[in-house]
């Protein structure tokens, strides 16, 4: 499976960032790449209000990324924000699939550590999500989901070979090496693929975050199902091309069977 990581830094302008989507599906697709996955909050950056933004999936901003994922015959995963109950919206990552199938996962594990309360204004989901693609199951998380490894056996045990990260991870002292330990830690517990893709930093863009929202610090990485990097990115935005051997991950899971090995406790 070929994948693209698209490493991009949000505005607050939903189609400003629907235009570096639209670029960037275009580069996939020309790169033969199944699947295109984008950080979380693609759609808008984090540190404005979200209600004034938040769409369903069949609304306009969703839709327009399953025109492209049709267009070019790539998968899109990409974060965006639904609306929610109780004032608050749901952090959903979109799945765009080329035959116009489009479903969204909407992020269990709420931020809600380091000072910042993202239950505050979103909701949390409650179903882990999965999707069929090129006769791989891919299963999905988004950011702070990547500290809670049940989730990723559960994807796992549910058919994933590959799991991707939609991330807007916030920058702070050790939080580079954290969110690659995590990635990294997460592919061995499940002995499969994770794609993990956050949001570029703003600083190595130039640019502020005076709201002090977490708005992300680069170093994309594919981690391998022996938890070996495979490929990684700087902290600015930034594009690379993976392709996955799967046949690693039945070769890792005979050698390693941890995930037929693990006991109730």
């Amino acid at each position: 499976m070929r994948i693209a990581l698209g490493q991009l830094l949000s505005t607050y302008d939903p189609q400003q960032n629907l235009d570096r989507v639209r670029d960037l599906a275009r580069r996939a697709g020309e790169d033969g790449a199944e699947l295109l996955v984008l950080p979380e909050a693609t759609m808008v950056a984090f540190g404005r209000g979200l209600q004034g933004v938040a769409e369903p999936l069949d609304g306009p901003w969703a839709t327009a990324v399953s025109k492209l994922a049709r267009e070019h015959g790539v998968a899109i995963v990409a974060g965006m924000f639904t609306p929610g109950d109780e004032d608050r919206v749901r952090n959903t990552a979109v799945i765009a699939l080329p035959d116009g199938t489009v479903q969204g996962y909407s992020k269990i594990h709420l931020f809600d550590a380091f000072g910042f309360l993202e239950s505050d204004t979103v909701m949390p989901g409650e179903e882990p999500v999965t999707f069929d693609l090129a006769d791989t199951t891919v299963g999905v998380a988004t950011c702070y989901d990547i500290r809670f490894p049940r989730l990723f056996t559960r994807l796992a045990h549910d058919g994933a070979l590959v799991t991707v990260v939609v991330a807007s991870w916030g920058d702070g002292p050790g939080k580079v090496e954290q969110w690659e330990l995590l990635a990294r830690a997460r592919a061995l517990d499940t002995t499969s693929y994770v794609v993990a893709v956050g949001q570029a930093n703003p600083l190595a863009a130039g640019e502020e975050n005076p709201e002090n929202a977490p708005r992300g610090v680069g170093h994309s990485l594919v981690a391998g199902p022996d938890g070996a990097v495979l490929a990684s990115l700087g902290d600015g935005p930034d594009y690379a091309v993976v392709d996955l051997d799967l046949d690693a991950v039945e070769r890792t899971r005979k050698a390693i069977p941890v995930l037929r090995n693990a006991r109730e406790l």
